[in-house]
């Protein structure tokens, strides 16, 4: 059984997701605002495995709670519930470090479906590494790591967690290393947003990656702008006895 907290300001509709929720086999407790929402998050740490998290808020809105938690530290996987349903708000929502989007009005087994996959991959996360057969892949490259499994990018010595969005994306550009990607292929390949144009909302993303990276952002190493066509991934930039950009090395996590 997990603990949720749902944040929503409707009280008819935060009771109704709070009794289904709980038919569903979870413990729910319910916040009517933003600033409520942070201060019981606040609280002991791992008090709640997920949180299910309302755009619309008085006084703190989604997108501003969302924002904090990750600043402080605080990863509790975050499924956010937007009327809004363009692409470029619904990337605002994963700018701010949420994990999963649901847009309103959604279908009640949907729902649960998506919370249910939410703490299905926290709890992969947490647990001990898979049997040798099962290992998921972590890659290298440049001298950095980075494992799916975990949402760890290592830099160096330096260890950064990802969003799950964030995660999804340095891992289509490392399997797609050496080769032009679109703004639109990322849309609709990593986060299955479908749109009839381009939107640069996606730049966003790709400047967070290269901060992880330490990259100058005037002279980036690993995700290249190719003007007028997207971004392009080189896993070792510095590799002498290269013309073409290699692929990330790939192996499965050692035993």
């Amino acid at each position: 059984m997990a603990r949720l907290l749902v944040v929503e300001d409707e009280p008819h509709l935060a009771m109704g997701l709070r009794f289904n929720l709980e038919a569903d086999g979870h413990e729910v407790d319910v916040a009517g605002d933003g600033e409520t929402a942070l201060t019981r998050l606040g609280g002991e740490t791992g008090m709640f495995d997920a949180v299910l998290l309302d755009v619309m808020l008085p006084g703190k809105n989604g997108f501003e709670v969302a924002r904090e938690l990750r600043a402080r530290g605080d990863y509790v996987p975050i499924l956010m519930l937007t009327a809004r349903g363009r692409p470029e708000d619904v990337l605002q929502g994963f700018d701010a470090g949420v994990d999963d989007y649901l847009p309103k009005p959604f279908e009640l087994p949907i729902l649960l479906a998506r919370m249910r996959s939410l703490l299905r991959r926290s709890t992969w996360a947490r647990s001990a590494p898979a049997p040798p057969e099962r290992a998921p892949e972590v890659y290298t490259f440049g001298g950095n790591t980075f494992d799916p499994s975990t949402l760890e990018l290592r830099v160096g010595t330096m260890p950064y967690h990802l969003t799950a969005m964030e995660a999804d994306l340095l891992q289509y550009l490392l399997q797609n290393a050496g080769k032009v990607v679109s703004r639109k292929a990322i849309l609709e390949d990593v986060w299955d947003l479908h749109e009839d144009t381009d939107t640069r909302a996606i730049d966003n993303f790709i400047v967070r990656l290269r901060r992880f990276l330490n990259e100058d952002p005037s002279k980036p190493r690993h995700v290249i702008t190719v003007r007028g066509r997207g971004y392009r991934f080189i896993a070792e930039p510095d590799d002498p006895g290269r013309t073409e950009a290699p692929g990330a090395e790939r192996h499965r996590r050692p035993t």
